[in-house]
């Protein structure tokens, strides 16, 4: 740094960007309602709005508990279930169980589990019925998590629609001021067109 040279202080960005607004007007005349009768959402978002600040990540009211083993395993399983790898697994053992019992029968005159196939019946029966909770288990926790990203999705949409909303309103101030203006200078123009002629006349 040299000598004599002054240091320019930083500029507030929310200072650059503008006045800040009352939130209160923000409630008021853009959303309709008082500030106190919004819910939580309209509420962060219109502190926001009225800060000129940028909408950051919603805090979440409590924090989310660690996944422990069980909810891991729950996520484990419903992704393989979910593959083709496992339709390709279940129907592979499928059809090797029916033709073992097929070909036990035919040479041995006997099987483990002859036609209609009753064990094979209570093995998915049983396996249906443990995979049931545990797709709903994983269900569960995605939901929450789709739960949360709505709710940041919909206040930055409500941002958007009070930031347009805002612009229009300077626009249409502008519009109107400079309208006022045009009108003053339209009057002044008049005048001197008159005070202009007004010797003329008198001269003739």
């Amino acid at each position: 740094m040299k000598p004599g040279s002054r240091r320019t202080p930083a500029r507030d960005p929310a200072a650059a960007a503008g006045p800040v607004l009352p939130v209160e007007h923000i409630a008021s005349s853009l959303l309709g309602q008082p500030y106190a009768t919004l819910d939580p959402a309209a509420q962060r978002v219109a502190l926001h709005v009225a800060r000129r600040k940028r909408l950051g990540p919603r805090p979440a009211a409590e924090p989310p508990p660690p996944a422990d083993r069980g909810a891991r395993a729950a996520d484990a399983l419903t992704a393989f279930g979910g593959s083709w790898r496992f339709v390709g697994l279940f129907t592979a053992t499928v059809l090797a169980w029916l033709l073992l019992n097929v070909l036990l029968l035919a040479r041995l005159g006997s099987a483990f589990d002859p036609y209609p196939f009753i064990l094979l019946n209570l093995v998915l029966s049983t396996m249906a019925a443990i995979q049931a909770p545990i797709l709903l288990m994983s269900q569960n926790r995605q939901a929450e998590k789709d739960r949360v990203k709505l709710d940041g999705d919909y206040e930055v949409n409500l941002k958007a629609e009070l930031e347009i909303l805002l612009l229009h309103q300077k626009l249409d101030r502008l519009q109107h001021e400079q309208w006022h203006e045009l009108l003053a200078l339209q009057r002044e123009q008049l005048d001197l067109l008159r005070h202009l002629r007004l010797p003329r006349v008198a001269e003739a």
